[in-house]
């Protein structure tokens, strides 16, 4: 585990730059160590020099499901907690062209907190052999 201050590192990999970006500053913003990478490759690259306490992994990636590359990237850091994300977070720079477009969202997108809490108890879960 690599910590920085005891701070718990999550390695985050998703695919839209913007929310990558939003995300990210929402958990360093809570103080957890955050290493961000766009797909599976920048992911299994981190892995080399890392390993996280917790991957957030987008339910769908460039090329694969967000499932499918949780349980190829627990090949490379066994027993690594996972969370993956289905949602939108609920923030004007992600829903602002949605609206822009009179688009629906469903479900209906999370707050940073409701995420924030999520984290935690991911964190906080057994991880299943």
């Amino acid at each position: 585990m690599i910590v920085s201050g005891n701070r718990p590192t999550i390695l985050l990999v998703c695919p839209a730059p913007v929310m990558r970006a939003v995300l990210r500053e929402v958990l360093d913003g809570a103080q957890y160590n955050v290493e961000a990478v766009s797909g599976l490759g920048g992911a299994v690259d981190r892995l080399k020099r890392i390993k996280p306490d917790l991957l957030v992994v987008r339910s769908y990636l460039n090329s694969i499901e967000g499932h499918d590359a949780a349980v190829y990237l627990r090949t490379k850091c066994p027993g690594m907690k996972v969370l993956i994300l289905s949602g939108m977070l609920d923030d004007d720079r992600l829903l602002r062209r949605e609206r822009l477009e009179s688009f629906e969202i469903f479900p209906k997108p999370y707050t940073a907190q409701e995420l924030l809490q999520k984290v935690e108890q991911a964190l906080g879960a057994a991880v299943e052999s």
